[in-house]
């Protein structure tokens, strides 16, 4: 019980590691394809709970370190909670990936607005639909770009281990 804490907060952190790592390396102004490629597939085994934690963690880091405005945060955590979310209901990597582009393509950019006004104190050449195509692009990419590596993934032994780790958990926490 207490070593299977361990491994899935060893795994959160790896993965934390991987988008602090990938995101600024592939990142195009204002999109951040490879944070969403690491949020599908965090969806795909880590669950909920971990898969926002890992998204709400990156994005302060991105934020501290890279001197990334709040989009992070919007553009994250909203992606990886759908995705996620979408994926403990609907056990199919498409779940995921539509949980994804739901959740930082529609939402996160929405909510976007808001919070860069109140970061930047003014509303001046922003509007609701600002960060949207940008949002969506990023989220398009970086799902199909999960999507793909999950194809090999998927055979991958490991990955199907942690899979069983985080659904084992799940049952325990159930009881």
């Amino acid at each position: 019980m207490e070593r299977d804490k361990i491994k899935k907060l060893s795994i959160l952190a790896m993965m934390i590691a991987v988008d602090v790592v990938l995101s600024p390396l592939f990142r195009i102004e204002g999109m951040a394809p490879m944070s969403s490629v690491v949020n599908v597939i965090a969806a795909t085994f880590m669950g909920p709970l971990y898969t926002v934690l890992m998204a709400l963690i990156c994005g302060i880091i991105r934020m501290l370190v890279l001197s990334i405005p709040p989009l992070a945060l919007t553009g994250a955590v909203f992606g990886a909670a759908l995705a996620s979310w979408l994926y403990a209901y609907y056990p199919k990597v498409l779940g995921a990936i539509m949980g994804e582009i739901i959740g930082t393509g529609l939402i996160g950019s929405l909510l976007s607005y808001p919070v860069m006004v109140w970061f930047t104190g003014s509303t001046n050449g922003l509007f609701w639909l600002v960060y949207t195509p940008i949002f969506f692009g990023g989220s398009i990419s970086g799902s199909i770009i999960a999507f793909l590596v999950l194809i090999k993934l998927s055979k991958v032994p490991i990955y199907q281990q942690l899979q069983q780790l985080f659904k084992n958990s799940k049952k325990e926490e159930g009881k």
